[in-house]
């Protein structure tokens, strides 16, 4: 049986090519053989693979495979096992083939004589900047099975955090769409219907519902035209979003949104606070650190205010300093921070704005679930209760023309 496959040759060099074997194993073990570190394989010509090179085919390796990971990988290592060893353990134990692939990877590199972090610094789809400065950290630091620990537990609270944001948006985006659905079928289905039982009887129409068939007989005259015009119209915001002008400007606009705008500043300032106080924690260089924060903040302008603080400690300045004068970082958080400058303790006070935000963001979620439901529920009320409305006002009037005929 033939296999295709992409690999590295210890030198660094990434080489495709086919190889025959009984099956997938036997494959990765004569490559192995020819010291070859196995990036992506799968049978020649097969589906699969052809379907793994795109869109929601192409296997990724998920966050909560990272924390099991680097949870294993530090008892292992805090237990004595040489790394190399304990990467082929893990990596039988895998359940992800794409996670799978990438300790093969990640073995092959570090047998070849490249360090731990180097080895994972060729995997940015796993391993994060911020994962991989802590890694080199730790292997400088001679704390490695520590960084692991420490890694792991920064991964499941940043993760928590997602799914906090997550759970406050998912319900208003279902409802909302569901009612727009029926809007939508309500005006291109069900009121053309009515309109020829309401033409059949004569007699003028009230306002609403000549409003209403007006709507109706427009969008299903305009349909296609509308829908090209909404793709075209989604295609540009992501092309315009994907340039640095559009992030910055989007970003800013998030940033001051009523309801929603409060609670990102809050998920950002956490996930700055955790990162940061993580990194310092962990002995990166307060520099290099920055910078890493800076790169993994999520919003262009909280990285703006990073990189200014950034400078700021170049200058021999203070970090709270530069964070004051964006108005992004609340006064609390700036004095929390200048008293960790004075104190030395900067990584335990990051740490404990990490932990304050983290139940800001919590409560200010369950507030704007809580608010959300009573307005989701008015505006599907409103909206499909008019288009009814609208409907059904020529049926009172019905009996009338009735009578008259």
């Amino acid at each position: 049986m033939q296999f295709q496959y992409k690999a590295r040759e210890s030198s660094g060099k990434t080489v495709k090519g086919i190889v025959e074997a009984a099956d997938q194993k036997a494959a990765i073990g004569r490559l192995k053989e020819q010291k070859l570190a196995v990036i992506e394989i799968s049978p020649k010509g097969s589906m699969g693979f052809s379907l793994k090179k795109f869109g929601p085919f192409k296997p990724k390796v998920e966050a909560k495979d990272i924390v099991i990971f680097s949870r294993q990988l530090s008892t292992l290592v805090s237990a004595g096992v040489p790394i190399v060893q304990g990467l082929n353990i893990l990596e039988s134990q895998a359940e992800s083939p794409a996670f799978k692939v990438v300790l093969t990877g990640l073995r092959g590199d570090i047998e070849a004589g490249l360090s731990i972090a180097e080895a994972m610094k060729k995997h940015p789809k796993a391993f994060s900047e911020l994962y991989v400065s802590m890694i080199k950290a730790g292997e400088v630091g001679g704390i490695l099975d520590i960084i692991l620990e420490r890694l792991s537990t920064y991964l499941e609270q940043s993760e928590a955090l997602k799914a906090k944001v997550k759970s406050a948006l998912m319900y208003p985006m279902i409802v909302s769409s569901v009612a727009l659905l029926i809007t939508v079928f309500l005006i291109v289905f069900i009121i053309p219907v009515f309109k020829d039982i309401f033409s059949s009887f004569g007699g003028a129409l009230p306002p609403p519902t000549r409003i209403l068939i007006g709507i109706s007989d427009a969008l299903r005259r305009n349909f296609i035209y509308l829908l090209l015009a909404a793709g075209g119209g989604v295609w540009g915001l992501k092309r315009y979003l994907k340039t640095e002008k559009g992030t910055k400007k989007f970003d800013e606009i998030s940033l001051k949104l009523p309801i929603f705008g409060i609670l990102l500043k809050k998920v950002a300032i956490a996930k700055f606070a955790r990162t940061l106080g993580t990194l310092i924690k962990s002995g990166v260089p307060i520099l290099q650190g920055l910078e890493t924060v800076a790169k993994t903040a999520g919003n262009k302008m909280i990285e703006e205010a990073i990189f200014k603080s950034r400078d700021s400690i170049k200058e021999g300045g203070r970090i709270s300093e530069p964070l004051k004068k964006t108005a992004l970082f609340p006064p609390m958080v700036v004095q929390m921070i200048g008293v960790g400058e004075e104190t030395g303790g900067l990584d335990n006070m990051l740490t404990k704005i990490a932990d304050f935000y983290d139940q800001e963001v919590d409560t200010a979620v369950k507030g704007l679930t809580s608010m959300i439901e009573p307005l989701v529920m008015v505006f599907m009320g409103v909206v499909i209760g008019s288009i009814v409305i609208a409907m059904f006002l020529p049926m009172f009037e019905l009996g009338n023309l009735a009578s008259k005929e």
